[in-house]
């Protein structure tokens, strides 16, 4: 395992198209980290500036404690997994898993060893002989994985592995994935476009936007403790509602209710007669269906409902509205970059499977406004963000992500025990590894042209 550092990385192509600016993130030796955000941000190119497969403009890359900048791929011990698989056609699963170590003329019985360590572990067992086209989706996948498996890597490199898989098989191989990463504790770097990949698979999550890093933190507190709009509106499904806040004295005007100022909600706003209100979906309830205590505690209010859509655990209600001119460019932009469709202004909520509500109903609502946050609509920024509660959540979720990671180990080495065959940690050092990223020989033609296209 190894710890990888970017420090000030830039990445500019010909005519001055700048695709990373000024990245500096720092992951952990172990660490699962998912690089997110839409179409174009960086995160692709910034994940093959770590496999070497881009130059860099300028700044440096730490894999462990080498900078790495001008060092080829085969040289910084890391294994990608592609989103097209790379796997050869006309050889077998167990012919593609060990092809790489056969290359770095590794002894046969090592070989076979790993290979059948990384079948076992992927539930590859039984189609060793089979070629890749008689496999599924989900187990070509398997396969690539386990070519990475083999290699005992100090990192593994993955490039929106589960695009080309159905719903089902995407949430199958995102436990799969998780699993094995907590296993191996390997260092790992995950890049997607699927926020709930994202907010499920990372240890801490890196949002970009337009090749800048946005908020580098814990799932939670990227949902809870969001930086700016732009982390507010990708994070969560269905995504936050933002409305225009007009402020009159101790009130909070908005489209669909009026709020009053408490003190939280007072120094966030301060002399600024207009701001962005987030809501999330799910903080919005049926005022019907709660007890009078909850429901005295927070703002009830009326709305016409458009349309509605029942999912079984849950209720989707849309409610349109006009939004305030002076804020209707930021909004604009922010649907822009987060490859929204630019469609009317509407809030969505999400209410329990039991309510009533229908199309074309009055509908009775009701949310806590200690849920509201609160936006500048000229920077963006979250005025409502508690810095010390951010800081407590990426702190526990450190001590949990450490605490799985032991349990995972200590599993690993009472298995090689019972087994005769020793842990992962029992294999020796990092450094004793045979090192190196796959070959361009270890790799179908195309590889690389396919990975660069994502």
């Amino acid at each position: 395992m190894a710890s990888i550092v970017l420090r000030h990385v830039d990445k500019v192509y010909g005519g001055g198209v700048k695709a990373v600016n000024d990245l500096n993130l720092e992951i952990k030796d172990g660490e699962f980290m998912v690089l997110v955000g839409p179409s174009g941000c960086g995160k692709s190119t910034a994940l093959r500036m770590i496999a070497g497969l881009e130059d860099i403009t300028s700044g440096e890359i730490l894999i462990g404690d080498r900078v790495v900048n001008h060092l080829p791929p085969k040289d910084r011990d890391i294994a990608m997994v592609f989103q097209n698989y790379a796997l050869y056609p006309h050889m077998t699963v167990e012919e593609n898993l060990a092809f790489g170590l056969k290359l770095r003329k590794m002894p046969k019985a090592e070989i076979q060893k790993r290979v059948q360590e990384a079948a076992k572990m992927l539930g590859l067992e039984q189609f060793l002989k089979r070629k890749p086209a008689a496999l599924s989706g989900g187990q070509r996948q398997r396969v690539a994985m386990g070519r990475a498996i083999v290699r005992e890597a100090d990192a593994f490199l993955f490039d929106e592995p589960l695009s080309n898989l159905d719903a089902k098989l995407r949430g199958q191989m995102r436990t799969e994935i998780a699993r094995l990463q907590r296993r191996l504790g390997t260092t790992t770097v995950y890049v997607t476009h699927d926020q709930t990949e994202a907010m499920t698979l990372g240890d801490r999550v890196a949002v970009l936007r337009k090749g800048e890093l946005q908020q580098v933190a814990s799932p939670r507190a990227l949902y809870e403790q969001p930086t700016n709009l732009f982390v507010a509106g990708f994070i969560g499904s269905p995504p936050m509602n933002f409305l225009p806040g007009r402020v009159e004295g101790d009130v909070l005007h908005l489209p669909i209710a009026d709020v009053p100022l408490d003190d939280r909600l007072r120094a966030a706003v301060g002399d600024r007669p207009l701001v962005i209100v987030g809501i999330r979906p799910e903080h919005v309830e049926d005022a019907t269906l709660l007890d009078d205590a909850k429901a005295d505690a927070g703002v009830r209010f009326e709305t016409d409902v458009d349309v509605t859509e029942w999912l079984g655990a849950e209720l989707y209600a849309y409610i349109p509205f006009e939004t305030e001119p002076e804020v209707a460019a930021t909004l604009e932009e922010l649907d822009r970059d987060l490859d929204g469709e630019g469609m009317r202004s509407q809030v969505v909520v999400a209410l329990s499977a039991e309510s009533r509500v229908r199309d074309g109903d009055r509908a009775e609502l009701w949310f806590d406004p200690a849920r509201l946050l609160v936006f500048d609509p000229e920077s963006g920024k979250n005025l409502t963000r508690d810095d010390e509660e951010a800081r407590r959540i990426d702190e526990r979720n450190e001590e949990l992500r450490r605490a799985s990671l032991e349990r995972a180990q200590a599993r690993d080495r009472t298995n090689g025990e019972s087994s005769g065959q020793p842990g992962r940690e029992g294999r020796g050092e990092p450094g004793s590894r045979a090192r190196g990223e796959d070959r361009g020989e270890d790799r179908p033609h195309g590889a690389h042209r396919a990975d660069a296209a994502t």
